[in-house]
């Protein structure tokens, strides 16, 4: 990989299969759906995948990372996490005095930029009770919303507990706790801006380490809700220079799965689309690169 940061286009193409890919609390944890039936997938659940991966330094997939990332945990680390020190946190990015008198470049040697990866990469919005509007909270990359490509189907179901939850019952029952999508392919699409890098402080080597664990972000991340979700592709487009080389939306069309048959109606089954393995060869001459992370673990 090239040691300059460029822009770069990404899409993860998401089959999730008698699972929930993202729960919506506003509906009673059904999977996330529009008006007209299409299912989405928040960024701030694929978001919260990664950094899962990347917060647990004694796990497997941290442990089989390259030496440069497991030499080195304590730049690794997670400011959105559970049971966070505010304070300490502050202490770290050495809040205080003026907007007017912060230094762009102290910020950038602060402990907090060199301690939590997904602030560097994400941005942050821990700022916003601080008061101090200094601070970048804008990320380099940016992950859009996920849509399913047809309409999604919901099953709901009654769970059934043999040896009960509650005192005095010997069995339980949780009504229409099973809400799963039969069958639904999501598109997400992700973008790499190096136009804020130098003001979040984000590195080549944080973004390599994004673009190795995304094709672990379900596999790794499975649950009894969500035992089924398969990553088919994460695509990763980098263009010729920093600016970019292509429009984004021509590389994510192209991209796209299409759908067989009726698009109105829900699939069943990955055959239901015509799966696309890479870029025509016009748009390919556009860019610098066009890889499938999932293929290149």
């Amino acid at each position: 990989m090239s040691r300059e940061m460029r822009r770069a286009t990404g899409l993860l193409v998401i089959e999730a299969v008698n699972s929930n890919p993202n729960g919506d609390p506003d509906r009673e944890a059904d999977p996330r759906q529009r008006p007209n039936g299409l299912g989405e997938i928040s960024p701030v659940s694929f978001k919260r995948k990664l950094r899962d991966l990347v917060e647990d330094h004694k796990s497997p997939v941290f442990q089989s990372l390259p030496e440069k990332f497991r030499e080195h945990p304590e730049e690794y680390c997670i400011l959105e996490s559970r049971g966070r020190d505010r304070k300490a946190i502050q202490k770290e990015m050495e809040i205080g005095g003026d907007i007017k008198k912060f230094d762009q470049d102290a910020f950038l040697s602060s402990k907090f930029v060199k301690k939590y990866w997904d602030a560097r990469v994400f941005g942050n919005t821990f700022l916003e009770e601080g008061g101090n509007k200094g601070y970048i909270k804008t990320g380099v990359v940016q992950i859009g919303m996920g849509i399913s490509i047809s309409p999604i189907n919901i099953i709901r179901q009654t769970n059934t507990n043999k040896a009960g939850v509650q005192d005095g019952k010997n069995a339980g029952m949780a009504p229409m706790a099973y809400r799963v999508v039969e069958h639904g392919v999501y598109c997400m699409p992700f973008f790499v801006n190096p136009n804020y890098a130098h003001k979040s402080g984000c590195t080549v080597d944080d973004i390599e380490l994004m673009k190795q664990l995304m094709p672990y972000a379900y596999d790794m991340n499975r649950s009894a809700i969500r035992p089924d979700v398969r990553l088919r592709h994460a695509w990763y487009i980098e263009h010729k220079n920093v600016l970019g080389s292509c429009p984004d939306y021509l590389l994510l069309e192209a991209l796209t799965p299409e759908r067989i048959g009726n698009a109105g109606e829900p699939s069943v089954d990955w055959k239901n689309y015509q799966d696309k393995n890479g870029l025509p060869e016009e748009l390919r001459q556009c860019v610098e690169s066009c890889v499938d992370l999932v293929n290149y673990r």
